[in-house]
């Protein structure tokens, strides 16, 4: 990942900036794709419930980011490799008010960095679909998002001074600060808000096919400027990085299509869909050091194991309501490992040696027992003084109609 102080403004360093603030729009769009793409899989009753979460994400993260998200991850240490100072950049003025006037780079990376933190947060909300108070997922979020995402952003992402980039992890453009860790965080909530009323295999058909498809299409687009922009330049770097984010989603549709066709007898849009979704999260951290070839084999790899993975909710009995832990954890802790085998010179394949992924697994489960432990500390507080899942007679009347006092679908009656 990225990370500059210099605010020289050459022409090479001004067109770097250009391209983040694109790969940035870019990354934002990426949050309305998850809230079609889970939006179109939960009931129709739903559905405004379902895309509001995301749509309050943004809203909540954004503020906080600006006030003092930025600080946390990016600001002078308060607590050394751990922890960013909150108050040394609030309201992003130390960007703002330098010596050369507003910091072209600086801004641009804070702008690309708050896209991560909002995505990171509207893609947890999938794990309790059909069940919560739009009030208790606004302050979770909120909290979550202040101890839990922007500290491990800060561990990961801060190339100056995060333990985990100290030790030398490869998380490109967030396989643990991202999915692993909103797919723990999914976990923790499910368990916390129990089961939907009558949760059982094949209960929870998509009510809109085309609007995930819609909402799938939005997130590889805009996953070009996740994984791409994460160089922050233009250069060889960010080439490879677009390529292999062609590439494994490709390969893990066919991948989670096959496993779909063997087990299921029929392979379907849904799975199609959600097998790119699993490639994608999978390439993140990822997507600068694989060659293509490599990066085709991990694509396949993760769709087919997400395409069993997903099932374990069955087995183990949590209701993930849209598969946040079968395909985000999952699928991130398959992309983080996976660069300590085959990632270009430091890899097992390459080296010889298993550093590389040792110090991937510290980080990845390091981040995962974290993100898991605060947020179900945080849910399980507000389940126990105001309440986090809605009561089950209104969950059966519907999500949107009892929180938001709207429809997803009014049909004109004459």
């Amino acid at each position: 990942m990225f990370f500059s102080a210099d605010p020289a403004y050459d022409a090479k360093g001004s067109i770097d900036a250009l391209w983040l603030l694109i790969a940035a729009a870019l990354v934002l769009l990426m949050t309305p794709g998850v809230a079609f793409f889970y939006g179109g899989m939960v009931k129709a009753k739903s559905v405004i419930s379902m895309m509001m979460m995301s749509f309050g994400a943004m809203a909540l993260v954004g503020v906080l980011w600006v006030l003092y998200g930025y600080g946390i991850a990016f600001g002078t240490p308060a607590i050394p490799h751990w922890l960013g100072d909150p108050f040394s950049a609030i309201g992003l003025q130390n960007l703002v008010s330098g010596p050369h006037g507003p910091d072209l780079h600086g801004l641009a990376f804070a702008g690309f960095q708050a896209t991560f933190a909002i995505i990171t947060v509207a893609l947890i909300s999938g794990a309790i679909a059909d069940r919560a108070k739009f009030g208790s997922w606004m302050i979770f979020a909120g909290i979550w998002v202040t101890v839990v995402y922007f500290p491990v952003a800060y561990w990961v992402f801060n190339l100056t001074d995060g333990w985990a980039s100290a030790l030398g992890v490869n998380d490109f453009a967030g396989g643990t600060a991202v999915h692993i860790n909103a797919g723990a965080a999914g976990l923790a909530l499910a368990l916390v808000l129990g089961k939907r009323v009558g949760f059982r295999k094949g209960f929870d058909k998509p009510h809109n096919v085309p609007l995930t498809l819609l909402g799938a299409s939005l997130l590889w687009f805009g996953w070009f400027g996740f994984n791409a922009g994460s160089e922050g330049a233009v250069d060889g770097i960010a080439a490879l990085a677009w390529i292999n984010t062609l590439a494994a989603p490709a390969a893990a549709t066919v991948g989670w299509l096959i496993v779909e066709k063997i087990k299921d007898g029929k392979p379907t849009s849904i799975g199609a869909a959600s097998g790119a979704v699993s490639g994608l999260v999978a390439i993140t951290p990822a997507c600068n050091i694989l060659t293509p070839g490599w990066a085709i084999v991990l694509g396949a790899l993760a769709g087919a194991v997400c395409a069993i993975a997903i099932d374990l909710k069955y087995r183990l009995g949590f209701d993930d309501s849209l598969d946040v832990v079968g395909i985000h954890l999952v699928g991130g802790l398959i992309g983080t490992l996976y660069v300590g085998v085959f990632g270009n010179t430091v890899g097992f394949i390459y080296s010889g040696s298993l550093r590389q992924l040792e110090v991937q697994a510290i980080a990845a489960f390091g981040v995962m027992a974290y993100s898991f432990v605060i947020a179900w500390g945080i849910g399980f507080a507000i389940q126990k003084t105001i309440g986090f899942r809605i009561r089950n007679e209104d969950e059966v009347a519907g999500v949107d109609t009892t929180v938001h006092g709207e429809e997803g679908y009014v049909l004109d009656r004459v």
